[in-house]
């Protein structure tokens, strides 16, 4: 029998083609997240340890528990100098790091936030330039790559860095500076100088950082514990070699959410491949019920029969999988050189090839290859061998009836997932019914599977009405669907799980933009925004705007009309803000849920759902709001929808002031006059903040258009992703057509014989993968829309689901070329069956 298996896995490698690409695709997509995954974190634990690796200790200033707005505690010099008097220490350095802004090319303050200031060099530097040198004077400076990337500026420029008085200073860039892992740095960027010119320039004399070097011989344990017992409470200690481990570990945890998503689209190609595995074995085993008789008739057993086509499976899926897993690791290599600026990695002396990725792809692709072989295998030992011998009908046969088993499955399971979703549904917003969802969907697509050879009969037998009447080529390309529902469900069942997916993601994404639109044009009706930058350095965080910013727009003629805000904190941490010279429920908040914000006045609050829920408060209840300046109990009036613009309690501005008597304006809205181009509006906002480098100014336009950059890109890189499975299933399809015409030799020839030319005949194949295609596409169309919906309103409150109308013409274009491209070849073969060789052979 092992011969005879061998033997027969040889007659029929060619029509495994397919199944051998399928299992190549999923294991590579696999194998190259892993290689991918151990690759980036051996990046990031080269890049921690590259920086700690000069610094056998280092201490930062212990946090407070005192009051929660509390200034950050520092190191000052009367603890660097006991550190350096430690007959334990050979050196040490003090690390200065604080807000130091950055302004760009057009003389604007860099980012949403201030770049950070950081001294380099000194005894013990813990960083080295990357490209250049580090600066040596108090006129030079370095940039950290991430924030030379994002301003453009090189080494050998002239940047412009602005002093605590306001004062702008030129510096000249002598280096770049790869900071590794550290976690402010990747969101503010930085601009190294020497110790003298970080104090000048950020205001800040005392260390956020103390580095040290042991004295010779002394073990690094023991000059940790010297340096923990001079700083006493006052500071947190750890070797050089424990904190890079640290940062090591927590960007590893990063590193693992990424692989893990990508590898929920690794197992979406796996589990479509096992769909065309499966297909393609049991049209197999169907075609070779004759063989399987006869060796039935001359002694095998049921076993051997059983084991024989598991062998076949088993072969087919370490030749595979070992294809897969090479490629794989190609793959995983060249995604991690692409990818690597964009994840803050620096470059890895390699790609890093572990045995898991190994061990992993070649078990996945074994092993969806046997499992997939299993009930093809069960129903190949259940055929009669006489029966067998007497007719060659069996193989389409079991096609054509669709079992009460399978049906009650597939309506159980389709039941439980709708009661899944409404459960998801009636709980609102949160993570439980976001999980239920991605449950409900899960469960879903197994009833859908179980149940769709009865959908492929009906919706076939509904498209079919219309393309009967095209002639008789595609009468019978219906009826051959028809005739084996199962077969037709197994080869688009694959091109329904791409569709849904990337349906579902595309209507997120576009319904995330139309919610967007919608909420700021209901809540803020502007043009601009200015907000200076959040000092995360600071207690108050957010600046004061200055007041003659919103006089000199308001004496605009191309501005109509301009309102400020200001936010603050009462003492049980709500977030209370006012508008200064805005009309509520018309410039600012309109939209409310309950209520009018338009009635907010003294003595009357508008609260956002969560705040209000988070409190205990609903509409026309008293809210206690409680600062040192005082307490109020203002009544809410409007209950604002969660997820906008708008969050916390809106005051008015008289309430406010008696809360907070001290917080200044923050952020200024402007609405542009009628009449006036966006260019006369856009020259009156930057004249006004022409002084004023630190304020941010955002049109609604710009943040509209950001925000739809952002989500095209993401979209794309999921469609990327998801083209994998759609390239499978299209595998699945034309692999499922080529051995159909195999198994319909005889039948081609009759009717050709009966006056069917060629070209009906490769029409009449061309119609119906056409037809199995766009039944697949269909089904996930309408599943993708369905839970792109019931996802998008429990995670986003106030959604407008808007369906992707163009995304889905394309998909379901997509879907016909698929067909027509899977039928190319095997409609080719039919039409040249030999008609007397055929009918003549019995």
């Amino acid at each position: 029998m092992l011969h005879t298996a061998l033997a027969g896995l040889r007659a029929s490698w060619g029509r495994l083609t397919a199944t051998i690409l399928a299992i190549v695709m999923g294991v590579v997509f696999t194998t190259g997240t892993l290689v991918f995954g151990d690759t980036l974190n051996e990046s990031f634990a080269v890049q921690a340890m590259g920086s700690m690796d000069r610094v056998d200790v280092i201490a930062f200033p212990a946090e407070e528990t005192g009051e929660e707005d509390a200034e950050p505690p520092l190191l000052d010099d009367a603890a660097l100098r006991g550190v350096r008097a430690l007959p334990e220490v050979a050196a040490a350095t003090g690390v200065v790091m604080a807000s130091a802004p950055l302004l760009d090319a057009d003389g604007r303050a860099l980012g949403s936030f201030p770049t950070l200031g950081v001294s380099v060099g000194g005894d013990v530097a813990r960083y080295e330039a990357a490209e250049g040198r580090l600066p040596e004077n108090g006129d030079e400076v370095a940039l950290a790559t991430l924030t030379a990337n994002q301003s453009g500026f090189g080494v050998g420029d002239t940047v412009t860095v602005v002093a605590p008085d306001g004062a702008e200073h030129e510096f000249t860039v002598t280096g770049l500076v790869d900071f590794g892992l550290d976690g402010q740095v990747s969101y503010r960027g930085a601009v190294a100088f020497t110790l003298d010119a970080a104090q000048r320039m950020t205001g800040v004399e005392e260390y956020a950082e103390i580095h040290v070097r042991a004295a010779e011989g002394v073990p690094v344990a023991e000059a940790e514990s010297a340096v923990a017992a001079a700083l006493g409470d006052a500071a947190e200690v750890s070797t050089g070699q424990e904190y890079g481990e640290e940062l090591a570990a927590s960007a590893g945890a990063q590193a693992g959410v990424f692989t893990t998503a990508l590898l929920l689209f690794a197992a979406v190609a796996v589990f479509v491949s096992v769909l065309v595995i499966h297909n393609t074995f049991t049209i197999l085993i169907a075609q070779r019920q004759r063989e399987m008789a006869l060796l039935r008739c001359v002694g095998a057993t049921r076993g051997q029969v059983f084991r024989a086509v598991l062998l076949e499976a088993l072969v087919v899926g370490l030749v595979s999988s070992a294809l897969g897993v090479a490629a794989g690791i190609a793959l995983g290599w060249a995604g991690f050189t692409v990818g690597a600026s964009y994840l803050d990695a620096s470059a890895s002396p390699g790609v890093v090839v572990t045995a898991t990725p190994i061990v992993v792809g070649l078990l996945v692709g074994t092993l969806a290859s046997v499992v997939s072989a299993l009930l093809p295998a069960v129903r190949a030992t259940r055929v009669p061998p006489l029966a067998a011998l007497r007719t060659s009908a069996l193989t389409e046969e079991p096609n054509r009836r669709v079992g009460w088993v399978r049906t009650a499955v597939g309506l159980l399971f389709l039941l439980l997932s709708a009661a899944l979703l409404a459960a998801a549904l009636t709980m609102g917003a949160s993570q439980t019914s976001m999980m239920l969802v991605v449950a409900s969907g899960m469960v879903c697509f197994v009833g859908v599977v179980a149940f769709s050879p009865l959908l492929v009969r009906g919706v076939v037998a509904l498209l079919g009405r219309p393309l009967r009447r095209a002639g008789v080529p595609s009468s019978l390309a219906v009826d051959n669907a028809l005739r084996a529902p199962r077969r037709a469900a197994a080869a688009m069942i694959a091109l329904t799980v791409g569709a849904t997916l990337i349906t579902g993601y595309s209507a997120i994404s576009t319904s995330m933009r139309a919610t967007l639109e919608t909420q700021l044009d209901e809540q803020f009706p502007v043009d601009y925004m200015l907000f200076s930058q959040w000092n995360p350095d600071s207690a108050d965080e957010a600046a004061a705007l200055p007041a003659s910013v919103a006089a000199e727009l308001e004496s605009s003629p191309a501005v109509d009309r301009v309102f400020t805000e200001r936010t603050a904190n009462d003492e049980e941490g709500v977030f209370v803000t006012a508008y200064p010279g805005a009309e509520l429920g018309v410039d600012v908040g309109g939209g409310a849920k309950e209520g009018d914000t338009g009635d907010v006045a003294s003595g009357a609050v508008a609260v956002t759902e969560n705040v209000a829920d988070r409190l205990g408060v609903g509409f026309g209840d008293p809210l206690p709001l409680r600062t040192a300046a005082g307490e109020l109990s203002p009544t809410v009036v409007a209950i604002l929808p969660d997820g906008g613009a708008i969050y916390g309690v809106v005051t008015s501005v008289e309430d406010f002031e008696q809360l907070f008597p001290d917080v200044p304006d923050t952020g200024a809205y402007v609405k542009a006059a009628e009449g006036a181009s966006l260019r006369e509006t856009a020259d009156a906002v930057n004249a006004a903040v022409a002084d004023h480098p630190a304020i941010q100014v955002s049109s609604v336009a710009e943040i509209k258009s950001e925000f739809e950059g952002m989500l095209n890109s993401l979209f794309l890189a999921v469609l990327a992703l998801l083209g994998l499975a759609i390239l499978i299933a299209v595998f699945g399809v034309a692999n499922t057509m080529a051995l159909s015409v195999l198994e319909r030799r005889r039948e081609s020839a009759l009717l050709r014989a009966l006056g069917l030319t060629r070209p009906q005949l490769r029409r009449m194949l061309a119609v119906e993968a056409v037809l199995i295609s766009v039944v697949g596409g269909v089904l996930g169309v309408a599943l993708g829309l369905l839970f792109a919906w019931a996802a998008g309103s429990t995670t986003l409150v106030g959604l407008v689901f808007s369906p992707p109308v163009a995304e889905i013409a394309g998909l379901l274009a997509v879907a016909v070329l698929a067909g027509l491209l899977a039928s190319v070849l095997p409609a080719r073969r039919a039409s040249r069956v030999s008609i007397t060789a055929e009918l003549a052979d019995q």
